[in-house]
């Protein structure tokens, strides 16, 4: 069975930083790919960022440059460090994993966690 568990969501003041973490069991990480999203409300669900196998990454560009994404093999747990934050970056936030070595699309990613929520004021 396998569970994706965020957490590391809260309120921050615009210009903030927050991490978030995703605790993966039942699945090793070291699988492949593994990827950030978010939904903020009336939105459709958005990459933010996503690691591939190799350890290749990808951003959206509204991100690039204040978020980072990054993984811990022994913890089995995914990272995203977010800074500057800005009020556009208010969201649902979800990790989730494709098994697939290389990054595609959201539609290949076969797991997901619940999400932890983030807010910027």
């Amino acid at each position: 069975h396998v569970q994706l568990v965020e957490s590391g969501g809260g309120s921050v003041r615009a210009g903030g930083s927050l991490r978030l973490s995703c605790v993966a069991s039942g699945y090793k990480i070291t699988s492949g790919c593994m990827g950030w999203f978010r939904q903020a409300p009336g939105k459709e669900r958005e990459g933010v960022a996503d690691i591939s196998g190799d350890g290749s990454t990808n951003y959206a560009f509204s991100v690039k440059g204040r978020f980072a994404i990054s993984k811990d093999n022994a913890k089995n747990t995914l990272y995203l460090q977010m800074n500057s934050l800005e009020p556009e970056d208010t969201a649902n936030y979800f990790c989730a994993a494709a098994d697939l070595w290389y990054c595609l699309g959201q539609s290949t990613y076969i797991y997901w966690g619940q999400g932890t929520q983030v807010t910027v004021s």
